[in-house]
């Protein structure tokens, strides 16, 4: 389903969930940033009410909806409207990108603690996971990356209980069979990493056909990092926001336009839609 065709189902998806969703995370305190309400929480917090909350909700309904924005995010969202009615669907929106916990120091009434990249904040809800007994489906990358991610991830937490995985090159016949395994599956959170937009076409278009999925993450590159094919950034790059030069360097022909085009873009929006 492309974007066109997922935003037009948008009316009914509010009309369906709209009033559920406005109840949900009502206690979380959000500030707006580049015209996004970003969630005021750490990352500790972030992996404990990702899993708390898809272990507790009642199954029958849509799964809940983690996604994340940078400032590329933040620069599209602002130029495609149907991108951005994808990510309103949401009912917790993480700041992965530095700049944006930057900008919220200046100009917010109340300052995003941390960044919450994906990437890290997986390690921290898998830990979690462990502790409480949730369980896992990993959605996304090829077949290789992602059995190489599935295999690693169990290095790293032996106890934590992953239900099954699946590559994100699925269309037909096959994206149905594997999404209707995964709901039989049950997880109770399901990491989908496609990439923007398509995970957003993801959850829009067949989160209702997942009732027993506890929460959908949205993640990105994620499995990539999992699987040890990239490389993160140095720690001093991403404090300084400046993650998006160190990729450009690994992948200068794909990257390069893509951030001297967005990132200007990304920052006037920070400083005149943040407060």
């Amino acid at each position: 389903m492309s974007i066109d065709q997922a935003t037009a189902r948008l009316r009914t998806v509010r009309q369906t969930h709209g009033g559920e969703r406005g109840l949900r995370f009502r206690h979380v305190e959000r500030v707006t940033l580049g015209g996004l309400p970003i969630a005021v929480l750490d990352r500790a917090e972030t992996a404990k009410l990702l899993v708390e909350s898809a272990m507790a909700r009642l199954r029958g309904g849509r799964p809940l909806i983690f996604t994340s924005a940078n400032g590329e995010v933040v620069s599209r969202l602002a130029a495609d409207r149907c991108l951005a009615d994808l990510f309103a669907q949401a009912d917790l929106i993480s700041a992965d990108g530095q700049p944006l916990v930057i900008v919220s120091r200046w100009l917010c009434s109340k300052a995003v603690p941390e960044r919450v990249a994906t990437t890290d904040l997986f390690h921290d809800a898998a830990r979690y996971a462990v502790r409480r007994g949730a369980s896992f489906y990993l959605l996304g990358a090829s077949e290789e990356e992602n059995r190489r991610a599935f295999e690693r991830v169990l290095e790293l937490y032996p106890g934590l209980h992953i239900v099954g995985r699946s590559h994100g090159y699925l269309q037909g016949n096959e994206l149905l069979r594997v999404i209707a395994e995964i709901d039989a599956q049950a997880p109770d959170v399901l990491w989908v990493g496609l990439g923007v937009p398509r995970e957003q076409v993801f959850y829009s278009s067949f989160a209702s056909a997942l009732p027993n999925v506890g929460a959908i993450k949205t993640s990105g590159g994620l499995f990539n990092f999992l699987s040890q094919t990239r490389q993160r950034a140095p720690a001093w790059m991403q404090t300084a926001g400046m993650e998006w030069m160190f990729r450009i360097l690994q992948e200068p022909r794909r990257l390069l336009w893509r951030y001297a085009s967005t990132n200007p873009h990304a920052l006037y929006l920070l400083l005149t839609r943040s407060g």
